[in-house]
């Protein structure tokens, strides 16, 4: 990567690692728990069923996104873990958000509410295990595991900016960058992969290029992509 690159994106990854941006977006959801727990209103594991769900519906316009989370915690009535934990969930076949219908988050409850009441915290889950166990989905070793690498850096990178670090135990050296349109589109554009195909060989081929700008933080790169990407969609493959 040559010196001006590692400036570029340096510079950007500055800039967009900004709450500004990230009003309207998943992670306010957690975000909004974090400040809750400050008040003594909810706990850790709040935070961390509220991460599950808004990375699960990360997918289409943000506004939507927002919008459809906020339906669903309003369902839970602002209490996600005790809502997993009671059962009885809404379980049908109407849509809450896209092609998510309400059976499927009963479904993610379910599986939940297993793993809650065998461990006291889901950080110690490895990706296939929060693939599995959590979402319900077969294994697949080529995966880019977008949603589950997302919310591993909301809840471990701790640098009081945008992410929440909630999670002590894991080393923010060992995530991987969330591999969506936004960020594969514009890494492509700046050569830091040449890869098509978005699976776990090229999440880690653009994971690396960042451990060069920001050794033992690499995923502080995925600001800097996926801000860009956002912010400039009809000029991120000119520059």
């Amino acid at each position: 990567m040559d010196k001006a690159t590692r400036s570029r994106l340096a510079a950007w990854a500055e800039t967009y690692n900004d709450r500004q941006y990230f009003q309207e977006d998943p992670i306010a959801f957690p975000t909004r728990f974090q400040e809750l727990c400050t008040q003594g209103r909810c706990t850790e594991k709040d935070i961390e069923v509220s991460a599950v769900f808004a990375a699960h519906f990360a997918w289409g316009r943000r506004a939507m996104i927002v919008r459809d989370c906020t339906r669903l915690f309003d369902h839970m009535d602002w209490h996600p873990y005790d809502y997993v934990m009671r059962g009885g969930w809404k379980d049908d076949p109407t849509s809450i958000h896209r092609t998510v219908k309400w059976s499927d988050v009963a479904a993610i409850c379910s599986r939940l509410k297993a793993v809650y009441e065998e461990y006291p915290t889901l950080e110690h889950l490895s990706q296939g295990g929060m693939r599995e166990l959590i979402y319900g989905q077969k294994p697949d070793a080529k995966a880019p595991n977008k949603k589950i690498n997302m919310m591993r850096r909301w809840m471990v990178r701790d640098d009081g900016k945008v992410d929440l670090g909630v999670w002590k135990d894991t080393d923010p050296a060992s995530l991987l960058i969330p591999l969506d349109v936004h960020v594969h589109d514009v890494a492509t554009a700046l050569g830091l992969t040449s890869r098509r195909q978005k699976d776990i060989v090229t999440v880690e081929e653009i994971t690396s290029a960042f451990e060069e700008i920001f050794p033992g933080d690499p995923c502080k790169g995925d600001f800097a992509l996926f801000g860009y990407g956002v912010t400039h969609p009809k000029e991120k493959k000119e520059d």
